[in-house]
């Protein structure tokens, strides 16, 4: 009789089961365990992710599609948008002829922002999985040292757990937010990676755009209208390559140098008893929040490059507000209207989408909205409204934190062609 070949070695990320079994046992375990089921469905991967931010999306609900007379009349009026911006900037928000407006459900957004978004999520994702300095210096085929306290053993493979299950639930947590509150694609100002799937495809969340028609007792229609404008110029000016590339590579490395400080986390679970039953139960819960795992604590590297990200979001939110005013006040009956309900609600955010903005490195307060406007107005008021268009020209035209504040130095510098000092 012979023996069974053993299994190969899987690469693979572990099961849930895996997680549970080989990391704790005895009360704990049996305790433990059953808080973190009802992730074992969804797994370890983006999938699970995916899975998280659709059910917060639609509060575990069902939503009916998206009616076909509804898109029809998206598509008409994502026509007319798009014309008015290019008419209006001369930029083309259909750069490479495949630009679709796609009227979705909370659900398919939220599935589809967590690939889109991936790239930047997983980076404050990453941060949840730095080692502590005494891990670090350990080699990763060496065994693990005991804990010098027996009674604290289940810490470390509950760290050790926690770090891919958290890195799914903040992923999924933000988005899923996002989702249940965002009106299309561009909400917050994040450019698209041209390379993947779906970029040039600006997704309208409409449940979400007719129920704050029905709140503010808007002309549904206009609302729509002014919501397609609101994307097109977005992606229009987002969609411009040096001005993609340098917001990116902000946002990007903002998102990855959080100062992670899992010693916070490993405090508060080290005071917890193991059997206190289903207040423990409820202290883990409190703790798995996203805010306090993740220790998001700004650091030295993410204080020097606020000052230049911010002053970026800040023209780019002055221009499209500008490109708007001009477009939508001879083309939306009742756009005053609108557009007052809509800005309102940009600077009036909830505690957990302020955290979502915080997190990613976006600023999105009056004062913040206030500061690029009064750029706009500088200029305009300096050299006319045509002067707005030197801004996208050039990286090197890209105005510095001192000349958001200052437009008449940014005017200085770039007629006398002078280099952007932010930029390598």
């Amino acid at each position: 009789m012979s023996v069974p070949d053993p299994p190969e070695p899987s690469d693979e990320e572990p099961s849930f089961d895996d997680f549970v079994g080989n990391m704790f046992g005895g009360a704990f375990g049996s305790m433990f365990g059953p808080a973190l089921e009802a992730m074992k469905s969804q797994g370890t991967g983006r999938s699970a992710a995916r899975q998280l931010a659709m059910t917060i999306a639609t509060g575990g609900g069902s939503e009916p599609n998206v009616e076909p007379m509804v898109r029809m009349e998206y598509e008409a009026l994502a026509r007319v948008a798009e014309l008015h911006v290019a008419d209006r900037t001369g930029l083309s928000p259909d750069r490479r002829g495949s630009l679709t407006v796609e009227p979705v459900t909370r659900a398919v957004w939220a599935a589809r922002t967590v690939d889109a978004l991936q790239p930047l999520l997983g980076r404050v994702s990453g941060s949840l999985q730095t080692d502590t300095p005494e891990q670090g210096d350990i080699a990763p085929d060496a065994p693990r040292p005991e804990p010098a306290d027996p009674s604290t053993a289940w810490l470390s493979g509950l760290m050790e757990v926690i770090a891919p299950l958290m890195a799914n639930i903040t992923t999924g947590t933000m988005v899923g937010r996002l989702a249940a509150r965002n009106l299309g694609t561009y909400d917050l100002p994040i450019p698209r990676d041209p390379t993947t799937p779906g970029a040039d495809r600006l997704l309208l969340i409409v449940p979400n755009i007719d129920a704050f028609a029905a709140d503010w007792s808007l002309p549904v229609d206009d609302l729509r209208l002014w919501v397609c404008l609101h994307e097109l110029t977005h992606h229009a000016v987002l969609g411009i390559p040096h001005v993609r590339d340098t917001l990116t590579g902000l946002l990007t490395s903002h998102a990855g140098a959080f100062n992670n400080d899992p010693s916070a986390l490993e405090q508060h679970l080290a005071d917890l008893d193991p059997m206190a039953g289903p207040d423990a139960m409820a202290r883990i819960q409190q703790m798995l929040d996203p805010e306090m795992v993740l220790g998001a604590v700004r650091s030295p590297t993410q204080e020097a490059l606020l000052p230049r990200l911010e002053a970026l979001v800040a023209v780019v939110i002055g221009y499209v507000d500008h490109t708007m005013d001009e477009i939508g006040g001879r083309l939306i009956s009742a756009y005053p209207m609108v557009t007052e309900a809509l800005r309102r609600r940009r600077v009036e955010t909830t505690d957990a989408d302020r955290f979502v903005e915080r997190i990613l490195g976006l600023n999105l307060t009056q004062a913040q909205v206030d500061r690029g406007s009064a750029f706009v107005a500088g200029v305009i008021e300096r050299v006319g409204p045509d002067g707005l268009n030197r801004l996208w020209a050039d990286e090197r035209h890209l105005p510095t934190p001192n000349e958001v504040d200052a437009p008449g130095l940014w005017l200085a510098r770039i007629d006398m062609g002078g280099q952007n000092p932010d930029q390598d």
